[in-house]
């Protein structure tokens, strides 16, 4: 579909109440900018209007290089690039979640409104999926302290392990 003011492709599609009937505009980025930016007769500088607003996030928003630039991003593991995970909506490797870890924060809470599971489980499924973590990090931290000669507290994380495994046993 192409603009109504130039040639352009319109990528703006704008609805708007006139008199209680919708009017469709179909508008190019810049008629759209300008439409919106353009002020009405009764709008006072205190209360702006849902179109300057929407002229107000245009330009704060992405811009198109943005996007162009995020999506070149790559995962040096797998090698799938941002636009490959919004073409396909699935990532290449575990990797990924920490390489696009900003932008996928964004589109969880985008569409669950939070970025940590809160929901049930299965109730077959493996529980102590959190302690699991924390022992190894705990190992790993041990592993460390013993490297570096810190005896005392590797016995403090070796302790923290055995606290860790005793409760979940139970």
């Amino acid at each position: 579909m192409k603009c109504q003011k130039c040639e352009k492709p319109a990528t703006f599609h704008i609805t708007e109440l006139t008199s209680g009937k919708p009017q469709e505009l179909h508008l190019c980025e810049e008629c759209a900018r300008e439409y919106l930016t353009q002020p009405e007769g009764n709008e006072t500088a205190a209360s702006p209007s849902l179109a300057g607003q929407l002229a107000q996030h245009l330009a704060i928003g992405q811009t198109a290089q943005e996007l162009a630039r995020l999506d070149q991003q790559s995962c040096p593991v797998c090698g799938i690039t941002f636009f490959d995970f919004r073409n396909k909506g699935r990532l290449g490797c575990p990797h990924d979640y920490v390489c696009f870890q900003t932008e996928l924060e964004k589109l969880l809470l985008n569409i669950h409104g939070e970025t940590e599971h809160v929901g049930k489980r299965p109730a077959r499924s493996q529980g102590g999926t959190d302690e699991q973590t924390q022992l190894i990090r705990l190992r790993r931290e041990m592993k460390e302290a013993i490297d570096e000669e810190h005896y005392e507290r590797a016995s403090e994380l070796r302790d923290q392990m055995r606290k860790i495994k005793g409760d979940s046993d139970q």
